[in-house]
């Protein structure tokens, strides 16, 4: 029997990788805990934000899902393990070996747990089954969000915005780009005392420049702008509490006067079971952005990814991805009076990201030059885009 902790979030990759990997092992799987201590700070349980009984009905034919421990296994020898991440097949069926002298294994929450590519087909399919249909969110979470996707859609089409412009985030990342320097030292200091992020000190400016930061509120709206949304688009804000708030946001709203948030978008009596719950109200956010006509994510993450392949899945649904290199080089060309908004800018922000529009493609392999184990971290992740094992092409519009 398997006992696994994960971090919680709308759409957990953790969870579909231990599906996988219990068939893999032949063992049973307790329903994971979510951890409430890292960066969610919820209390939320894994009945709060998916449907339970639904997870473990779906997934009948593959694995053997118990609620909870069973009392006669709560004394039983238990091993702590660690499993090596981007592992194979090869590597949990050794690991079987494991039940010779335990009868259950705790696996404290890491990410990552399966390799990309070269595992069976079975089992990516599985993978898949786990994160588009077994995971479904509880009947509140999806009330909500449907309800919302149809005021969205009342209006015409829309397009949903992960805006990545939070305060962790940029800490984490380093990117003060825009913010002043009383902003850019608080953002420091919370780099400096979060213990479990290894990097400090960084060069905001590299960062930025090598693409590695969020768009700001400003650049998204001139992007937005330049691939031809016009100024009545309605776009749907996905993210927590932007950092510096209409301060930042001013501009963007300027562009686009139709910028809402599950805030402005729902009633204080809809949200109030939802708002101290921010895995439950990211579920929201989640569903919302899988069903726009248009999703654009400003930053890569967990959320980014699993939205972009969910919408894959679905038949390869419209999701923009920034070239964040090319447009900061663009941005800043604007900034010194080298270039305008207008057609010329038009013109090369469309035809740089002619190809990033979520059209059919393979999974991307490792970078060039790669080795060991950081060959696999470079690997495009699997659910991100789960073609070909998971979509039939003839299948899909």
């Amino acid at each position: 029997m398997v006992i696994v902790h994960v971090s919680s979030g709308p759409r957990n990759m953790q969870i579909c990788d231990m599906v996988a990997v219990a068939r893999l092992m032949n063992a049973t799987l307790v329903i994971p805990q979510l951890d409430k201590r890292s960066f969610w700070q919820d209390t939320s349980t894994f009945s709060d934000i998916f449907d339970e009984s639904h997870f473990i009905n779906s997934l009948e034919g593959d694995v053997h899902i118990v609620r909870e421990l069973p009392k006669e296994l709560e004394s039983a020898p238990r091993a702590r393990k660690h499993f090596t991440s981007w592992s194979g097949a090869s590597y949990y069926e050794e690991m079987s070996q494991l039940w010779k002298d335990y009868q259950v294994i705790h696996v404290p929450k890491s990410d990552s747990r399966l390799a990309n590519n070269d595992l069976p087909i079975d089992i990516q399919r599985l993978r898949c089954r786990a994160m588009y249909d077994a995971l479904r969110f509880s009947n509140p979470i999806e009330r909500l969000g449907k309800k919302l996707v149809e005021r969205l859609k009342s209006h015409g089409q829309y397009i949903a915005l992960h805006l990545r412009f939070e305060k962790d985030m940029l800490s984490f990342t380093g990117c003060t780009y825009g913010l002043n320097d009383m902003e850019a030292e608080e953002l420091r200091i919370m780099r400096e005392i979060t213990n479990h992020w290894k990097l400090k000190d960084i060069n905001s400016t590299e960062q930025r420049l090598g693409g590695f930061c969020p768009l700001t509120p400003k650049e998204v709206g001139i992007f937005l702008q330049a691939l031809g949304y016009p100024s009545s688009t309605w776009i749907y804000v996905a993210a927590g509490e932007i950092y510096g708030g209409e301060t930042y946001l001013s501009d963007l709203r300027s562009r686009f006067p139709n910028l809402v948030f599950k805030e402005t978008l729902a009633t204080k009596e809809e949200l109030k079971d939802f708002s101290s719950h921010s895995s439950q109200t990211a579920a929201i956010d989640y569903i919302i952005s899988v069903e726009s006509d248009v999703f654009v994510p400003s930053y890569t993450g967990n959320m980014a990814r699993a939205v972009e392949g969910h919408r894959r899945f679905l038949g390869h649904r419209k999701t923009i991805n920034p070239d964040r290199k090319g447009l900061v080089e663009l941005f800043d060309m604007i900034d010194r009076g080298e270039l305008k908004e207008g057609a010329k800018l038009s013109s090369l922000v469309s035809e740089m990201h002619k190809y990033r529009q979520g059209a059919p493609r393979k999974r991307y392999g490792s970078l060039p030059g790669s080795k060991g184990r950081d060959r696999l971290r470079t690997e495009e992740s699997f659910y991100e885009n789960p073609f070909p094992e998971c979509i039939c092409l003839a299948d899909k519009h």
